[in-house]
């Protein structure tokens, strides 16, 4: 695994609040960080459709599954959840009980705002540094080399094909991330904006180019 700087102010926030919310982009790491540092916690993750389904239809008996806490990957998914989760937490005094991750920062701070402000502790992860490559001898003295591949830690770990990966990566962001905003009504005008955003990258903005 490679060691990430948001381990520690992980930890931090887990002695000084009753949840934590780890946000941040899908493949950046969230799961493999909070299994680390949380290795005694029961795992679960919302993308799996039965479990997403248990826990929409009875949320109170999902969660009784957790009298010690655990982490709920990908919980903005089943929002019902927080509720029942306010009341959990009001009701304990462990510090750290809750590690929710989440990869749709609108639809999960939108919850958490809503029910557990007070309760939770927010640190977004983001995909590698460049000192989190150096530290695990990943990074290229080419400057080039780097832009290519990101810094995503699946294409540095395991020295996947950025090209094949990113094409996959949009194609799963926009269809099961982008589609749950209620704003975003075409995902084809949204698929192209991405395009056209990332041909300007390095430029100063130019709104009128992007319409």
């Amino acid at each position: 695994m490679i060691a990430r700087e948001a381990a520690k102010e992980l930890q931090i926030l887990a002695k000084n609040f009753k949840s934590v919310a780890l946000i941040g982009p899908r493949q950046s790491g969230k799961t493999t960080l909070c299994k680390a540092q949380f290795p005694d916690k029961k795992y679960i993750s919302l993308e799996n459709p039965d479990i997403r389904l248990f826990a929409k239809q009875d949320p109170r008996g999902f969660l009784d599954q957790f009298p010690e806490g655990g982490i709920l990957d990908e919980i903005q998914h089943i929002p019902e959840l927080f509720s029942y989760l306010q009341q959990i937490l009001d009701e304990s005094e462990t510090e750290g009980k809750f590690i929710l991750t989440g990869s749709n920062n609108f639809l999960l701070q939108e919850s958490i705002t809503q029910s557990l402000a007070g309760r939770i502790g927010y640190l977004q992860l983001l995909p590698l540094t460049i000192n989190e490559k150096k530290e695990a001898k990943l990074f290229n003295s080419e400057i080039d080399q780097n832009l290519l591949t990101g810094f995503f830690p699946s294409i540095a770990d395991k020295k996947l094909d950025p090209a094949r990966w990113y094409s996959n990566y949009i194609k799963t962001y926009v269809e099961r991330d982008v589609r749950q905003i209620k704003n975003i009504v075409s995902l084809t005008s949204f698929t192209k904006f991405l395009q056209l955003c990332a041909g300007r990258v390095g430029q100063l903005l130019n709104a009128n180019s992007l319409a």
